[in-house]
């Protein structure tokens, strides 16, 4: 097919999963395609909305899949923080995100990805119209970075790829939101950047609090690769420069849209990073949840089903809290055993 839309999901980001293919239908259309890249197998709730949406599949080239988790293995398990006893290693350690690049051998010619976390909020058409140009499409602020927050040390991959540091930091970028092509990294490629970040020591890039991201592993692919991109953060045309996180850029809601506070633009979608998907599962059942823009999120959620939307938002009673924060400290000790 000529063009679509991927996302990562799994049981466990079901509510999310829900709001985000809500407002793709809403504000992108039902006209395109949208492909479900399986996180793991855990899939159930996943599958039976995938029967109800015509124009929704589940990702199915099981060897794609199995490429990037033994790439993905391969480098990691070269990156210095390794040999890190179990209770040092972070939360997404030996998980699955990476399995969203997937996307570039899947059933799509261009393409972009969503992360699972995030809501459209309007059309894509521009970003297709890049592609036309470019390798890959971002729209985030990760360039902007300075000092420690950067996930890859600038000053490690630029020597090592005969850079300055002041062309790298402009070649970073995010992976929740990306716009690309098939076959941009296929396995050829996948063995040759596996040269570079193994053997090479490519990978020790990373700052080592940021190990396991893929985020990081996915700004040296594009820069060691030398992609070209387009970012619209980047773009002479102010208008086309938005935020998109909710937990940090001001939005304003009108007509059941969200659009950057400045100047009233469109943002292409709405990233819910750094909130647990419990927070949305518990959202959805009635809790006052500290969320920004939480009410958006419930109306795309219930966009089809609005009798079911939470009239009343409650806080969980000291009970409640008292066994969520016992569970807590008890996976935490966990982590020493």
């Amino acid at each position: 097919m000529e063009r679509g839309i991927y996302t990562l999901a799994n049981d466990t980001v079901y509510d999310q999963l829900v709001a985000l293919l809500n407002s793709i239908e809403k504000n992108i259309g039902t006209h395109i395609p949208v492909c479900i890249i399986p996180y793991n197998d855990k899939l159930s709730k996943v599958e039976l909305e995938i029967n109800s949406r015509p124009n929704v599949t589940l990702f199915s080239n099981v060897s794609v899949i199995q490429q990037w988790d033994n790439f993905i293995n391969e480098v990691w398990e070269a990156h210095p923080r390794a040999k890190d006893p179990k209770h040092l290693r972070p939360g997404w350690y030996k998980g699955f995100v990476h399995r969203k690049f997937a996307a570039f051998e899947g059933e799509f010619e261009r393409f972009v990805f969503f992360d699972a976390d995030s809501l459209a909020m309007k059309p894509i058409d521009d970003v297709f119209e890049r592609l036309d140009n470019t390798d890959l499409v971002f729209n985030d602020w990760e360039h902007s970075k300075r000092g420690d927050k950067p996930e890859v040390v600038p000053e490690k991959l630029a020597e090592k790829l005969n850079y300055s540091v002041a062309d790298i930091y402009p070649q970073f970028h995010c992976d929740s939101f990306f716009g690309s092509k098939h076959g941009l990294f296929n396995g050829e490629v996948l063995d040759r950047l596996k040269n570079f970040l193994i053997n090479d020591h490519g990978v020790e890039c990373v700052r080592d609090g940021c190990w396991w991201s893929t985020s990081a592993l996915f700004s040296i692919m594009t820069i060691k690769e030398n992609s070209r991109f387009f970012n619209f953060t980047q773009s002479p045309n102010s208008q086309e420069r938005t935020g998109n996180c909710a937990d940090a850029d001001p939005f304003v809601y009108k007509d059941g849209v969200l659009y950057n506070e400045q100047g009233l633009k469109p943002i292409h979608r709405i990233h819910y990073m750094n909130y647990p998907s419990i927070d949305f599962a518990r959202l959805t059942q009635g809790e006052a949840v500290n969320i920004r823009y939480a009410e958006t999120f419930l109306d795309y959620r219930f966009l089809k089903d609005p009798n079911h939307k939470p009239q009343i938002l409650e806080q969980p009673d000291s009970l409640t809290k008292m066994n969520r924060t016992v569970n807590q400290l008890v996976k935490k000790a966990q982590k020493f055993v």
